[in-house]
């Protein structure tokens, strides 16, 4: 069989798809020290899942923060919550904080918020 007829049989387009196919799935890393709760530690359960949308849809209608505000991680379980991610001032730190208290409890978050500014702009 000459290159023309194998290439006739076999599409490039297959070639690639077989080729993606065999690619290795790295899986994610927990934090260094194993301790840190990570959106896998979230379980389905009914409470947890309305906790954390009840914080995110309180921090997503807050249009005065930043978007790394918005993306910041709602981790809860057993009615514990954590919050994990950048934001880009002290006061975004705070104002997604007591959304979280005010939903959560004032006991029940843990701050795991870091500020780190983006080219001196808060809002970006």
């Amino acid at each position: 069989m000459n290159k023309s007829n194998f290439s006739m049989m076999f599409p490039v387009w297959t070639m690639l798809a077989f080729s993606a196919s065999t690619t290795p799935v790295v899986a994610a890393r927990r934090p260094a020290g194993g301790a840190t709760q990570t959106a896998d530690d979230q379980k389905n359960n009914k409470g947890d899942v309305t906790l954390a949308a009840a914080i995110r849809k309180s921090i997503m209608t807050d249009k005065t923060l930043s978007v790394a505000a918005h993306n910041i991680k709602i981790i809860a379980q057993g009615g514990s919550v954590t919050l994990r991610g950048p934001v880009r001032s002290e006061e975004e730190k705070a104002s997604v904080l007591a959304k979280a208290r005010d939903i959560a409890g004032a006991t029940m978050v843990t701050d795991s918020i870091t500020v780190s500014p983006k080219n001196g702009d808060p809002k970006q």
